[in-house]
């Protein structure tokens, strides 16, 4: 039976409730240095936030060795009351110094494969996706060596694959790399940040690929893709590709959180979600906070 995988137990998707399908609750990396998400008070209130504004569960997009905090999510879970799901999976090399990415090789795929069945770490928390990440427009050797090893995570467990797009590019090169050479089924493939990007040929491609497409974060980089994902948004929907969009929030540091002054989780569904069911209407936002989320996190679990 189908389930998505959190951090108290496998759950029927249709139990999701509204759902953020990229964000996180803790993130720590060399590359922003004193930006840490790793204060677990900040955390529940951040939850308690996104519940109040009527969600039910986040996606922590989070990997292998930039501060999960796997142990704190189950209590977290339970005392919000909204579902999260982890990830195993691993960034950009340059998220990781030289000896962490060295005593993965040659066992990368079986780190993944461990931590979405036997748990993360002594935790004991299973993951429920694998998340790896491509390059500006490119995928270098380290996006291919963390694809290969997710694919074939995937093929042993049925686990969903979420990507990072850097600034929403490089989306085909995926698409070919993971559902064509390494034979994951497209809709096993969620591509994140294509907000970023606002190419609407390649959204097209990508959706009649089978993928999933997220539209997650406001940008920091050029906010006039945010005014544009509405557009997007409905592009996609009018060519018969409602059922493939995703959306999510991608709070990333400390200062971004609702609790310290940023927008937070809950912008995803106090600010977002109203400007967006102007462009395309109250029925498919719904079904893109809580029907397609559903199907793009459910697994087969092996």
């Amino acid at each position: 039976m189908s389930a998505v995988r959190t951090v108290l137990g496998d759950v029927p998707p249709e139990r999701l409730g509204v759902c953020d399908a990229h964000d996180h609750l803790f993130f720590g990396s060399p590359l922003l240095p004193g930006q840490e998400l790793r204060d677990v008070s900040a955390a529940r209130a951040e939850l308690a936030a996104f519940r109040a504004q009527g969600g039910g569960t986040v996606v922590q997009w989070t990997p292998y060795g930039l501060g999960r905090r796997a142990a704190d999510l189950p209590p977290l879970s339970r005392e919000t009351g909204v579902h999260v799901v982890a990830a195993t999976g691993l960034h950009q090399a340059g998220h990781y110094d030289e000896a962490t990415l060295g005593a993965l090789r040659g066992r990368l795929a079986g780190v993944f494969v461990s931590e979405l069945t036997d748990g993360i770490g002594a935790s004991g928390v299973r993951a429920g996706l694998v998340k790896v990440a491509g390059g500006f427009h490119a995928l270098d050797a380290h996006a291919r060596w963390t694809m290969e090893a997710a694919a074939e995570a995937h093929h042993a467990t049925d686990a969903p694959i979420a990507v990072h797009l850097e600034l929403g590019t490089g989306a085909l090169d995926v698409v070919d790399l993971l559902c064509g050479r390494l034979g994951v089924p497209p809709h096993r493939v969620v591509l994140g940040h294509l907000n970023r990007s606002p190419d609407s040929v390649v959204h097209r491609l990508a959706a009649e690929a089978g993928c999933y497409l997220a539209f997650d974060g406001p940008s920091r980089a050029n906010h006039a893709t945010d005014w544009r994902m509405p557009d997007a948004v409905r592009a996609l929907a009018d060519a018969g590709f409602g059922d493939r969009l995703l959306l999510g929030g991608d709070t990333t540091t400390a200062a971004a959180r609702s609790v310290t002054g940023g927008p937070g989780m809950p912008y995803l569904l106090r600010r977002v979600r109203p400007r967006l069911a102007l462009a395309v209407g109250e029925e498919l936002v719904r079904r893109i906070l809580v029907d397609n989320p559903g199907r793009a996190f459910a697994a087969e679990w092996r």
